[in-house]
């Protein structure tokens, strides 16, 4: 990227359970805490001379409230929502509310889990979705947002 491209900002949205990456079954999540996650994001970010800002809570509440708030101040969204990716219709319902760009990301590949994690509210609604890939999923995911923030 140039130097005149404008800056763009990412709201990268962890769900619940998330803060105990590391930690919380590293065979499935990886051994990376959600620290370590966010600063490579951060770093991956500087390199497309991009922002982002993260943001993690186990409240659905907390989580639809930050993606109303995101309108007007992040040109797209890079979420992991954990468990609500299943069951969660308020997290649905608030991303198309906003219509901004979002990208969902899993560090397992949902598909090869339990049958009730192959459902997700949120792919139909997304650009795209990107799993399996442990931290790299999320990589790849802010590498895709910006590519399409930047092309379209």
């Amino acid at each position: 990227m140039n130097s005149s491209s404008p800056l763009i900002s990412i709201l990268v949205l962890h769900g619940p359970n998330l803060n105990l990456l590391g930690q919380r079954e590293p065979g499935i999540y990886g051994s990376l805490g959600l620290s370590e996650i966010n600063r490579l994001l951060k770093e991956e970010a500087l390199r497309f001379q991009t922002q982002v800002i993260p943001v993690q809570s186990n409240h659905e509440g907390v989580l639809v409230d930050t993606i109303h708030g995101a309108l007007g101040q992040h040109q797209g969204i890079l979420i992991n929502a954990g468990a609500y990716t299943h069951t969660s219709v308020a997290l649905r319902d608030a991303i198309a509310g906003v219509n901004i760009p979002t990208v969902e990301v899993h560090l397992s590949n949902i598909y090869r889990r339990e049958d009730f994690r192959h459902h997700s509210f949120i792919a139909p609604i997304a650009i795209g979705q990107i799993s399996g890939f442990g931290v790299q999923s999320y990589l790849l995911g802010l590498q895709a947002l910006v590519h399409h923030l930047r092309n379209k």
